[in-house]
C-alpha cells in the first residue's frame, strides 16, 4: 500500500483504520515531502506498535509523481507482488481496496474509477467535476485511449510490470506522471482493468490541486501524445 502525503497528519488516522479494516495484512509505505504539520512524526509514533508501516520522509515537497516513482522503487526493490497506490485525505475510500484486488489474476493495473458503472463523485465543487471530465476527455481525444478514469490515482501495479519500466526515464513530477506510467504500462501489454468507485472531497486539510499541477498533466499528455505518434510511425515502418 503506497500513500504520498503532504500535512495530511488529520487524516491518516482514519485512513490507516479503514485499510487496517479492509485490508489488515497489508504493509503501508508512507512517502512524505517534509510534512510542517507533523505528519511525518504521527507515522513514526503509530509505527512504535504497527511493524508494517514503513515512512519514507523525503527533504521537502517534490512532487506527487516523484513520490508514486518512490514508492514502486521500493515495492520493485524489496519483492513486493503488487502496488496499491491511494490518496491519503480519504478521497479514496479503502472499502473499494477488496474491488480492486479481486481483478488482480486478469489484470496488471487496475484503477478504481469514477467514470465507470459503479463510479462516481460526492460532495465535489462542480469545478472539480468539470475539470477532471475534461482532463479525461482531453486524454482520451489526444492520445486514442478507451480508459475512462486515465487521471485516478487509485491504481493496483503489478510489480512485475513496474520492472519492465525505466521509472527514472519518466519525466512527470506531479498528477501528470499518472498518465505518463500509465502510457508505458499499456504500451508493454499491460492488461488493464476498471472497477468502479465513489470519489469523494476530502475531509480535512487542502487540495493539492494547483494552476501548476493542471499545466504538468497537461505537459505529460502531450509527450504522451508524442510518444504514441513515434510508436505508432515506428509500428508503420
Amino acid at each position: 500500500m503506497l500513500v504520498c502525503t503532504y500535512n495530511e497528519r488529520a487524516n491518516l488516522p482514519s485512513l490507516f483504520e479503514r485499510i487496517n479494516a479492509f485490508v489488515p495484512n497489508a504493509h503501508i509505505l508512507v512517502v512524505d515531502d517534509n510534512s510542517p504539520d507533523g505528519t511525518s512524526e504521527w507515522v513514526e509514533e503509530y509505527q512504535r506498535s504497527h511493524s508494517s508501516v514503513i515512512l519514507n520522509r523525503r527533504s521537502g515537497k517534490l512532487g506527487l509523481g516523484t513520490a508514486i516513482r518512490e514508492g514502486m522503487h521500493y515495492a520493485i526493490e524489496n519483492g513486493y507482488e503488487w502496488l496499491l497506490n491511494l490518496d491519503a485525505d480519504l478521497s479514496h475510500d479503502p472499502k473499494s481496496i477488496p474491488d480492486l484486488l479481486a481483478k488482480q489474476l486478469q489484470s496488471d493495473v487496475v484503477i478504481g474509477s469514477r467514470y465507470v458503472p459503479g463510479g462516481g463523485m460526492v460532495g465535489c465543487s462542480w469545478r472539480r467535476v468539470f475539470v477532471s471530465k475534461c482532463a479525461n476527455s482531453y486524454a482520451r481525444w489526444l492520445i486514442g485511449w478507451t480508459v475512462h478514469d486515465c487521471s485516478s490515482a487509485f491504481r493496483l501495479y503489478r510489480v512485475a510490470k513496474l520492472k519492465t519500466l525505466n521509472l527514472e526515464g519518466l519525466k512527470g513530477v506531479g498528477y501528470g506522471f499518472l498518465e505518463e506510467v500509465l502510457w508505458h504500462l499499456l504500451n508493454q501489454g499491460a492488461r488493464l482493468s476498471e472497477v468502479g468507485i465513489i470519489y469523494s472531497e476530502r475531509r480535512e486539510g487542502k487540495s493539492k490541486i494547483s494552476i501548476s499541477e493542471a499545466w504538468s498533466t497537461i505537459t505529460s499528455l502531450h509527450s504522451v501524445a508524442s510518444l504514441q505518434r513515434a510508436s505508432r510511425k515506428a509500428i508503420g515502418s
